[in-house]
């Protein structure tokens, strides 16, 4: 996001809203399946870099 000057609510309408996106950028709530397809088009990335898994926190 910073490589590429975006913020939280440039990928509100890729992730499903403000709120899914700070929940995601928190480690909330994981990526889905069809967040990652939306995020891998838009932000021209690899799904690898998206598919980590990772830990939630509470």
């Amino acid at each position: 996001m910073e490589e590429m000057h975006l913020k939280q609510k440039d990928l509100a309408s890729v992730i499903g809203g403000n709120n899914r996106v700070s929940e995601v950028l928190n480690k909330k709530r994981k990526l889905t399946v069809e967040m990652i397809r939306n995020l891998t088009s838009k932000l021209n990335l690899s799904p690898n870099i998206l598919i980590k898994d990772y830990q939630l926190t509470n």
